[in-house]
């Protein structure tokens, strides 16, 4: 193995741990209130374990993949909006926490990516599945009837080009699963509401 396949997901993990204020997205006692349970929690947190398996697959075999670029979903202000209260990750102090805010743009960003996945090969279908789920289980409002007709396409060969971009939103949406796992975690342990 490379050793630059070493060093970029201990970079990504450095960056993420780097702030004090987030909390590692963990189960923790259910609330009594808010829309995220323990259930939501492990379902994101197998989300994060399935993208990083097939990041690590010889899917992109021939595109030097852990050298490239991220393509993030630049559609939403996930990182922004769902920062913890007190937070200076950003540059300045986050007074409050907006859950409705954080839980919309995470199902967002949810949609984005079913929808990107959907439209790869089947090579996909267990991330795909995950990721369904999750939406099922937690963000049903992000799930409509325009991605529940989508057909899944058959297995064709892929060019080079493909591959390659398929490479970068996936390091973009194993990055955004990260900020997810962490907003759960976050709301979950009830830390939002102090």
């Amino acid at each position: 193995m490379p050793i630059t396949k070493l060093y970029i997901p201990a970079a990504l993990l450095l960056l993420v741990l780097s702030c004090p204020l987030w909390h590692v997205g963990q189960s923790l006692p259910m609330m009594g209130k808010g829309p995220v349970t323990d259930s939501c929690v492990s379902h994101a947190r197998t989300l994060l374990l399935n993208i990083t398996d097939v990041l690590a697959q010889d899917l992109f075999n021939g595109t030097e993949c852990s050298k490239r670029g991220v393509e993030l979903n630049m559609a939403t202000d996930t990182p922004s909006v769902c920062a913890p209260k007190g937070s200076t990750c950003t540059g300045t102090t986050k007074a409050e926490f907006d859950q409705k805010s954080c839980l919309e743009n995470i199902g967002e960003d949810l949609r984005h990516y079913y929808k990107f996945l959907a439209a790869h090969p089947k090579g996909l279908l267990e991330l795909t599945v995950q990721l369904r789920v999750l939406m099922e289980n937690c963000f049903p409002w992000s799930l409509s009837t325009d991605l529940a007709s989508k057909q899944a396409p058959t297995d064709s060969p892929s060019t080079f080009d493909e591959r390659l971009s398929l490479c970068k939103v996936l390091k973009g949406f194993h990055v955004r699963t990260i900020t997810i796992n962490r907003a759960l975690g976050y709301m979950n342990s009830g830390e939002h509401t102090k």
